[in-house]
């Protein structure tokens, strides 16, 4: 039995020894040594060794002539490697005497690749150093372009020499030039047209700025002028920006234009900060660097006269609202307005001269506009707000240095048409107030009463005041409606002559002339009227004589209600005096005479029934 576990334990052994590596058989063999049968362990281990050899003969036995016929291979290749590789090495150096040609060729090729990468470099860079490429023109730079084309082309170009490059660059500067003029002559156009179709806003916004000032002047001066401050603030302006370009006037960022954020918060924005003159003054640079400065005057001007023309010319039915003048004033003014800061920021684009030309062919014929159209209104409001707003157009165009005596002239012209319309208005008036009235005493029965007529009309009886209640006006209601139509007239005549730059001495002369003609034209007509009525009676008659007698009795109280408004003495020398009293007893006499004729037959029969 213990036989057998150690043959086991052996085999155990060996087969550990087998499988394990020689490092680690140490342990192993420990264990053999230790115990007692270690002769029996190697009867064992001899055994398996021969076993091994013979499998190793056996393997090899099977494989030997396999391993025979490879080495009689590999002899036999080995010499046809030797001519192999002689045939390679001739082949190479052949190889190599013809490539030393192939190899100088493609140095040569490679120099030339880099010559040619290094030329359109070159010309890549001098492309992006044109100032007139398409980054340039689309950035708007023309100036600092055109300047640096002058300096390539007089400067740098001819100390580069006679290459081709240089002449390719010297072909396109002109072609660049005319790019350059053309971009900036569309920009011009462009700005015409805009300003053409903006005119009206333009010439808006600076008549509110007129209103403005004449607002602030008049709180300021008892007689408000015309936009002195605003020109003055105007040129202020304009010298700061001459002295912001550094004394360049061909500066490409003199605009001439404030912004808005600029203004008083208080103060209507300035008509010029609506427009962007850039467009001018980038025009009227490069057409000075190209010495086409004189063409490009000529071209503007011949454009503007055009605009001219087609502002100055009034709609058909520019009468029919006041809106239609102010939009034919606005479009002028608008005009005008441009023209005058072209003037102060383009030095010589055009000059005095020229706009004074132009300011008399507008002038002559707005005069002419607004005497034909101006004679189609039949309504004194109308011509009252027409007249406010050609005063407001004088001063305006006044505030930027344009003469507008004509147009003061014209408006007293429109004084006589005025004033026939408002003998028109009130004739109606004056007969409504006849065919209205009763033509009997006006009965009063409280001091309320009493006081209403008498603050109408200044009644001064005093016998009459001591009277008690109830009692009778020995008037009608006609004679406090009319003279109440007298005063309203008056005030229509003085609001019309309000802003004309009138004396008070002028305006007065002017009011009591009007007045006069109210009277013995309109107000005699009317009376006359009265009494050819057929339903005019003699007690009615004797009514409308007694209502004249008191209308010429208040003549001077008219007298003085027009001293009053226009702080003119009636007793002034050369002063024009009213004819209501002359009038008025002309007219009772000729009613005294109608009178007495209507009582003629009475008395004929009265004396001959005696």
């Amino acid at each position: 039995m213990a036989s057998l576990e150690t043959a086991a334990e052996h085999e155990r052994i060996l087969r550990e020894i087998e499988s394990t590596d020689t490092n680690c058989i140490g342990p192993t063999l420990r264990s053999v040594y230790d115990g007692q049968e270690h002769g029996l362990f190697m009867e064992k281990l001899d055994a398996r060794i021969r076993n091994h050899d013979r499998e190793i003969e056996k393997m090899c036995n099977h494989h030997f002539q396999g391993f025979v016929d490879s080495i009689t291979e590999l002899l036999k290749v080995r010499g046809e490697a030797q001519k192999l590789k002689s045939q390679v090495t001739e082949t190479n150096e052949h190889l190599q005497e013809n490539g030393k040609v192939l190899i100088m060729s493609m140095e040569e090729l490679r120099q030339c690749r880099v010559q040619q990468r290094n030329i359109a470099t070159t010309i890549d860079k001098l492309t992006h150093c044109l100032p007139g490429n398409t980054a340039a023109l689309a950035a708007q730079r023309y100036y600092p372009a055109l300047r640096t084309l002058e300096q390539l082309e007089q400067t740098c170009l001819p100390k580069a020499g006679q290459y081709r490059f240089c002449s390719i660059m010297a072909e396109n500067i002109p072609k660049l030039r005319i790019q350059i003029r053309d971009t900036a002559m569309s920009q011009l156009r462009d700005f015409l047209e805009s300003i053409r179709k903006h005119s009206d806003k333009i010439g808006e916004t600076a008549m509110k700025q007129a209103q403005l000032q004449r607002s602030l002047d008049s709180s300021v001066s008892p007689q408000p002028r015309a936009l002195l401050g605003r020109r003055g603030r105007k040129e202020a302006r304009a010298g700061t920006k001459s002295r912001g370009q550094g004394g360049c006037p061909l500066s490409e960022q003199a605009s001439g234009i404030l912004d808005v954020e600029d203004e008083e918060e208080d103060e209507v924005p300035g008509a010029q900060d609506l427009v962007d003159f850039s467009p001018v003054y980038r025009c009227l640079h490069i057409y000075t660097v190209l010495g086409l400065r004189d063409e490009f005057e000529n071209y503007y001007r011949k454009q503007r006269r055009k605009q001219a023309r087609l502002v100055l010319q009034p709609h058909s039915n520019m009468h029919e609202t006041l809106e239609g003048y102010r939009r034919y004033f606005n479009q002028i003014v608008g005009f005008f307005v441009v023209e005058d800061h072209v003037l102060h920021t383009t030095q010589g684009l055009v000059n005095r001269a020229y706009v004074e030309e132009l300011w008399e062919l507008a002038l002559s014929k707005i005069v002419a506009a607004l005497r034909t159209h101006s004679s189609y209104c039949d309504d004194p409001d109308l011509v009252l707000d027409l007249k406010n707003l050609i005063v407001l157009f004088a001063d305006t165009l006044q505030g930027y240095g344009f003469p507008v005596s004509q147009l003061f002239d014209m408006l007293l012209e429109m004084r006589e048409q005025y004033g026939e319309i408002l003998l028109k208005r009130w004739n109606v008036t004056f007969r409504q107030v006849l065919d209205q009235d009763n033509y009997s005493p006006i009965p009063v029965s409280t001091e309320e009463e009493y006081t209403h007529y008498t603050s109408q009309f200044p009644l001064q009886d005093p016998e009459l005041e001591k009277l008690p209640f109830p009692k009778k006006l020995p008037f009608s209601e006609f004679v406090p409606k009319v003279y109440c139509q007298l005063k309203e007239f008056i005030y229509a005549c003085l609001k019309y002559s309000e802003d004309l730059h009138l004396s008070s001495t002028e305006v007065d002369d002017m009011i009591r002339k009007s007045t006069n003609l109210l009277l013995t034209r309109t107000l005699s007509h009317c009376l006359q009227y009265a009494i050819k009525k057929k339903n005019v009676g003699l007690a009615e008659l004797v009514q409308v004589i007694i209502n004249t007698t008191h209308l010429e009795q208040s003549c001077h109280f008219l007298e003085e209600f027009i001293s009053n408004i226009t702080n003119v003495p009636p007793d002034t020398v050369n002063a024009t005096k009213l004819y209501g009293t002359s009038t008025f007893k002309v007219r009772a006499h000729t009613f005294s005479l109608v009178l007495l004729s209507s009582l003629s037959p009475s008395f004929s029969f009265f004396f001959a029934a005696a």
